[in-house]
């Protein structure tokens, strides 16, 4: 069966990490095809529009996408193509790997994010003069959604600890909602589960990440504990993540186009490819996925390793490794 994957790099270091996983997933016994779609600043600078709709188009038709990164035009490239698959559960795996020096060597943890409302509804007005507001959107049916697929995500992976993240004792209507309805998911399926208000989440993670284990979220917060999650592992270079729908799905490194290093072919491709790896997975091919994941973590533990991890490999090295390994 030949599946059919849309490659978006975008921005930045997405140019060159995007070819990377590419590489990667041709080495595999797995028929793919590739089909190319343009995003991002230059595109806009080109055409007029970030996200043109020829893309949007390949997205939808393709069985999978593969996304790489967006710079100034983030908010009207990402968003709208995590809606063109109808993505409602954006996933973030944060793990310590061997050989790293990481700050917390037993963090193991994933974020599961509800990825189509609260803040990022994109509902924001300016009432009057220096004064402006933004609607956060908690509905019952989008905070069931994402609850069912984290309770069964973490039944599926093996986790025993499932934590629900909120801030029901400020924002009581909204955040109340998310929570109410998560708890009840959690009671109805009969799981073990924890609460936790999403500031007190973030020092406890610092502290003892090893306590923690799947983690469902809202939209923001699980967009900065998760963050945060990276810098207890080594940095945004290494955490990939999946937005998944019904029927479709968009896998992307949680990192941006990083601007600093663009073009000097330095760039830390494993994000990218482990984010290839949960395509895998998400098609499938958790035997291909898992043998990816094994070649990176072998990489990462033995090298090369490029400039963000305290090496002096390119890109290229770095990939050139992993397709060893396999």
């Amino acid at each position: 069966m030949t599946h059919e994957i849309a490659v978006i790099p975008g921005d930045g270091i997405g140019q060159e990490v995007t070819p990377a996983a590419v590489d990667v997933l041709e080495q595999l016994p797995v028929d793919f095809e590739f089909v190319y779609g343009e995003a991002g600043d230059a595109v806009l600078e080109d055409r007029g529009e970030a996200l043109p709709e020829e893309t949007r188009e390949i997205a939808a038709d393709a069985d999978a996408t593969l996304f790489g990164a967006a710079g100034e035009t983030a908010a009207d490239v990402i968003l709208p193509l995590r809606s063109v698959v109808n993505s409602f559960a954006n996933v973030r795996p944060a793990r310590a790997y061997p050989g790293l020096d990481a700050v917390q060597p037993d963090t193991d943890l994933v974020f599961i994010r509800e990825n189509t409302e609260g803040v990022y509804a994109g509902i924001e007005s300016e009432i009057t003069d220096g004064v402006t507001t933004c609607t956060r959107v908690i509905t019952e049916e989008a905070s069931r959604d994402i609850a069912e697929f984290g309770f069964e995500y973490a039944t599926e992976n093996g986790f025993e600890d499932v934590t629900i993240a909120h801030k029901a004792n400020v924002m009581r209507t909204t955040d109340g909602l998310f929570l109410d309805v998560a708890q009840q998911v959690g009671d109805e399926r009969g799981a073990d589960y924890d609460t936790a208000l999403m500031d007190a989440l973030a020092m406890h993670l610092i502290q003892r990440p090893e306590d923690y284990g799947v983690v469902i979220c809202p939209n923001l917060a699980g967009d900065m504990l998760s963050d945060l999650a990276a810098g207890l592992v080594g940095g945004l270079g290494l955490l990939p993540s999946a937005n998944i729908g019904p029927d479709n799905a968009l896998f992307e490194p949680v990192h941006g186009s990083a601007p600093d290093i663009a073009g000097e072919g330095v760039a830390n491709p494993a994000a990218m490819i482990l984010s290839a790896a949960m395509l895998l997975d998400h098609l499938g091919y958790g035997e291909e996925g898992d043998r990816v994941r094994e070649a990176v973590e072998g990489v990462l533990d033995e090298g090369p390793r490029t400039p963000d991890l305290g090496g002096d490999a390119s890109t290229e090295d770095v990939t050139d490794a992993i397709i060893d390994r396999l």
